[in-house]
């Protein structure tokens, strides 16, 4: 059977693709995300692990967060899965509340949903990111 534009179906439902800005609404009604200076607070406390994703080049042009953890985005999961053989010291337990923070807080939403699946349900990222936390005053180094 044909959907008349030259590509078959197999009669099955096919979803309908979802743009970017849905999906991160999407994401987000799941959790609740923190302000810079919440998280601050928490991880003074040794209540929030604070995990900085970006890339190199942003970190060298803009500095880091005071205490911040560095995984680069594509071992996160690696990194912070408290079951899988190359997680960090820190990745102790699913109960670990993670603060994902990425440069201005996008990519670090999508990657809490990443680190849901994985049980890490506590984690959460920080709204506007590292431009947030800067603008913030709060400590770099």
């Amino acid at each position: 059977m044909s959907d008349g534009n030259g590509s078959g179906s197999s009669g099955g439902d096919v979803q309908r693709p979802v743009g970017i800005d849905a999906l991160l609404e999407r994401v987000r009604a799941g959790y609740e995300r923190i302000e810079p200076q919440e998280a601050y607070e928490a991880a003074l406390a040794g209540d929030a692990l604070l995990v900085d994703i970006r890339y190199a080049a942003l970190r060298e042009r803009d500095g880091l967060i005071s205490g911040a953890l560095v995984v680069e985005r594509n071992e996160l999961e690696w990194r912070l899965d408290p079951q899988g053989s190359h997680r960090l010291p820190e990745a102790t337990s699913h109960a670990l509340r993670v603060v994902v923070i990425c440069n201005e807080g996008y990519a670090s939403s999508l990657a809490v949903q990443s680190l849901h699946q994985l049980g890490l349900h506590r984690a959460t990222d920080l709204v506007g990111g590292f431009q947030a936390w800067r603008a913030a005053g709060l400590p770099l180094v």
